[in-house]
């Protein structure tokens, strides 16, 4: 990294944990924020983070009671949860309150390191709203409505593009079935509707609709669409 280094704030009660954190993170020249508990938390908001990793199990404070507190405080700010392995609702829950994005514990650092790359480049592309996304050889341009895969038009169904749309907006962050069902249809709750044109997408914009390299599956959750180059 150049320049200023970026604050990240870990929300973890477990040493361990925030020591994992702590030195995962500073040999990429993050800046570490520990909070060991909700209060802490909210305490070193004052100190502007620029991502925030958040653990749900917290001694003082329900996890997503905090995660809805500190986007009222904070629309844009990066959020990527630490969800205790199995917890599907959780992590739904934690996605539709606003999260970014989650991992499961125990977790690499790779990994991790990855996923709030591609969150910070998520709250970018929001701020700049650039017409033309682009991620491998897929390219979206939201002005003219044109979606090339390389050089070669690809002709999607109005319905198909709003989907397509949708996750362009969002790329890099977990969508839950519930979010994209709400954007795309208002009334319709059954996620069957969205798996249908997921694979009628896929089927005109990967290489190998079985083995997706651009619309990903997040099992029992929703899709997230690769973050952009």
């Amino acid at each position: 990294m150049t320049g200023a280094p970026i604050k990240v704030l870990a929300i973890d009660d477990e040493p361990p944990i925030r020591k994992l954190l702590r030195m995962g993170l500073a040999t990429q020249g993050y800046e570490i924020l520990e909070a060991p508990s909700g209060r802490v938390a909210l305490e070193k908001l004052a100190e502007n983070p620029a991502l925030i990793i958040l653990d749900l199990g917290l001694p003082d404070v329900d996890g997503h009671e905090l995660l809805r507190t500190i986007r009222a405080r904070n629309d844009s700010i990066p959020i990527v949860v630490l969800s205790s392995r199995g917890d599907e609702a959780g992590k739904v829950k934690a996605l539709d309150l606003g999260a970014d994005d989650y991992i499961t514990k125990p977790f690499g650092m790779e990994e991790l390191l990855a996923r709030l790359r591609a969150a910070l480049r998520h709250q970018l592309q929001v701020q700049g709203e650039r017409p033309v996304f682009r991620t491998g050889d897929l390219s979206v341009d939201l002005v003219r409505r044109i979606v090339k895969l390389g050089e070669r038009e690809i002709k999607l169904s109005p319905k198909e593009y709003d989907l397509l749309r949708v996750l362009v907006q969002h790329a890099g962050k977990v969508l839950t079935h519930r979010f994209l069902l709400k954007e795309l249809w208002d009334e319709l709750t059954d996620a069957q509707y969205l798996r249908v044109y997921v694979r009628q997408l896929r089927q005109k914009i990967e290489t190998d609709p079985e083995r997706p390299h651009f619309v990903l599956t997040e099992t029992g959750i929703g899709y997230r669409l690769r973050a952009p180059d």
